[in-house]
């Protein structure tokens, strides 16, 4: 089979090439899907520059990729709640084989039926920025009526966050660029602050929730419109919480980085008394199955920035990287 893999860290166009590969080896609890289309997320890239070694090593040459919706075409011995031919959607773990392939194989535990009212691309645009945002607004533990500020309001993230937040019931506001204001209000935001004409910090106050997609100065900013008590989820980094730390088996040599990184952070965290966490998003099909059903209720759609062919995916890569994606960027493979 033909697969996108990462030979070392470094240049996309340099570090990423197109294999053939053998169809990969599934145990007893996995499940073998052909890849109908995949989505771009930050962290692919991000992978690829080496951004992300500290959080996890991985052994090249590699197939890349996480959001996956495609067929099941075979199934471990003991696999029960899926057959083949099924149609299914997944962040997989990339730690074993990423997405940008003809084939991938995942735990069963990953997976969830893809919603009936979504085509493949539709559904390969929901995995990873879904799982991301659902465990952040249940880490964060957010309630219907409460505030929540979601940055970036047209990207990948910020997209399916509006929604979601929306379905909770919360009250969302966004931030972003001046030709996606109007757009991004059709998601649900409640108000939307153009960035290039606003200073959000001017006119927020009492936040119950941040959820921090951009990182940068806005970490330190979330405390600024932080209602006492409040919580920020961060994205990005680069500060790790000590709890996220030992949740992500980070080595405890790492700790003096992390508390140097955090100067600026822990103050504003113990000033508002506020839950800060850094999140990084766990593959899990229980999750998914909750988005399932927001989606075939019609709270939840899918949001296409564009598609690419499978030989394009560096391309696709490349312009998530140097651009401002509305929503998600899809690789096809038929």
């Amino acid at each position: 089979m033909k697969a996108l893999q990462i030979t070392g860290y470094g240049n996309l166009t340099k570090k990423l090439s197109f294999q053939e590969c053998a169809v990969p080896h599934f145990g007893e609890y996995d499940v073998l899907i052909k890849v109908m289309a995949a989505s771009v997320n930050p962290i692919d890239y991000k992978m690829v520059q080496g951004y992300t070694r500290i959080l996890r090593k991985i052994q090249v040459p590699a197939t890349i990729g996480y959001d996956v919706a495609g067929v099941v075409q075979a199934v471990g011995s003991k696999v029960s709640r899926f057959k083949v031919g099924d149609e299914v959607f997944a962040s997989v773990d990339y730690l074993r084989q990423g997405s940008f392939a003809e084939y991938a194989v995942t735990s069963e535990s990953t997976l969830a039926l893809k919603p009936f009212n979504m085509n493949f691309e539709e559904a390969a645009t929901i995995p990873l920025v879904g799982l991301t945002t659902c465990q952040a607004f249940r880490l964060g533990n957010l309630k219907a009526g409460q505030k929540i500020l979601i940055h970036a309001g047209s990207g990948g993230v910020g997209t399916f966050a509006i929604q979601y937040a929306k379905a909770l019931g919360a009250i969302v506001y966004t931030t972003t660029s001046t030709k996606n204001v109007e757009w991004v209000k059709l998601l649900g935001a409640d108000r939307v602050f153009d960035y290039t004409t606003e200073n959000y910090l001017d006119q927020l106050s009492d936040i119950d929730f941040v959820y921090d997609t951009v990182g940068k100065h806005y970490t330190s900013e979330a405390f600024q419109v932080l209602k006492q008590g409040g919580a920020v989820i961060n994205l990005p980094g680069p500060f790790i919480d000590r709890q996220s730390q030992i949740e992500l088996g980070l080595s405890p040599l790492l700790r003096p980085v992390f508390a140097l990184l955090g100067l600026r952070i822990k103050p504003l965290i113990k000033k508002k008394k506020a839950l800060y966490r850094f999140l990084l998003m766990s593959t899990n099909g229980k999750d998914l199955e909750q988005i399932v059903r927001l989606i075939e209720a019609g709270k939840i759609k899918a949001v296409i920035d564009s598609v690419y062919k499978f030989e394009e995916a560096i391309l696709a890569l490349e312009k998530l990287k140097n651009g401002h994606a509305k929503g998600k960027i899809v690789i096809t493979m038929e």
